[in-house]
């Protein structure tokens, strides 16, 4: 008669209450083209306990997120639940410092990526977000 627990690290912890809040993306790839400011200006990414709304052009997307800070890279798993990305899951991993927030994302849904690049030909898309402060 065990107990089974799920042990969440330190790591995860402190990434898992640092995430929440908005943010604006400031550069963007996908399949190594860059994203343009006009298209990166109607982005906002709202992030909250577990849960996100990304708003392009005012359209939305939610969904879920979850995270392994313990991979190296750290790991990020985001899944659509309303809009455009609904049922789609998408691996990513993540580096946060301070108020800077970079998300390689595999909109394939194969595999998280193995580095914060992107090449032509492939779905990996690279953003580098900065927290919109008030």
């Amino acid at each position: 008669m065990g107990v089974s627990v799920m042990v969440v690290g330190a790591a995860e912890r402190d990434d898992a209450k640092s995430l929440p809040g908005t943010w604006i993306p400031v550069k963007a790839e996908l399949g190594s083209q860059p994203m343009p400011d006009a298209v990166l200006k109607t982005i906002t990414l709202q992030l909250k306990k577990g849960e996100y709304e990304v708003l392009v052009a005012g359209q939305p997307d939610a969904g879920t997120w979850a995270l392994d800070a313990k991979s190296e890279p750290k790991g990020m798993e985001v899944r659509g639940v309303k809009g455009p990305n609904a049922g789609k899951v998408f691996p990513a991993i993540y580096e946060l410092k301070g108020d800077s927030l970079r998300i390689c994302y595999d909109l394939s849904g194969a595999k998280r990526p193995a580095d914060f690049t992107t090449s032509a030909g492939t779905l990996l898309y690279l953003v580098t977000y900065n927290r919109r402060t008030k």
